[in-house]
């Protein structure tokens, strides 16, 4: 096999693996990746703004608010408008939402990077530019995607979001 068929095969097991942790956890909690993140980074940030949000987790906005009103359908997450300013909305969990975290399965990332930190120094700066490499090769250095690990829509950054 030559070496970029073994590269390829590599990069075929990483999606694979992947997509069988988003159906499970899909499957065990009724939330694609994205949705856990954005749960996560409420509980963490109490009253945190979709701006914010977005700017955490490296997705757009539009994204964001689409992902919050899924999850306000769901009765997961509640918005608050400020008394003193209208136009700032903050975004608080539910019972129902911390019930859903509580039982949700742990990111595909969490495993990761437990192990990518056990590494030495040198060989994160080694994956961490190999993979850098790859995704530039792939035309891929220029699209929107969040630090986790999740098969999803790819969607290029418009040019005012880079």
């Amino acid at each position: 096999m030559q070496k970029y068929e073994e590269l390829l095969v590599s990069l075929r097991k990483i999606i694979r693996s992947i997509d069988l942790h988003s159906k499970k956890l899909n499957k065990d909690s009724g939330l694609t990746g994205p949705q856990l993140l954005v749960l996560q980074e409420i509980q963490s940030n109490k009253g945190v703004s979709a701006k914010d949000i977005a700017t955490k987790v490296n997705l757009s906005q539009g994204t964001i608010t689409t992902i919050l009103d899924r999850l306000e359908s769901r009765q997961t997450i509640e918005r608050t408008r400020s008394e003193f300013d209208r136009r700032k909305v903050s975004i608080h969990l539910t019972g129902k939402g911390e019930s859903l975290l509580e039982k949700s399965p742990k990111p595909l990332q969490d495993h990761f990077i437990e192990r990518f930190q056990a590494l030495e120094d040198w060989e994160q700066n080694l994956l961490l530019s190999s993979f850098s490499r790859v995704a530039t090769m792939m035309d891929a250095a220029d699209l929107d995607a969040a630090p986790l690990l999740e098969i999803g829509p790819i969607v290029a950054k418009s040019p005012e979001e880079h």
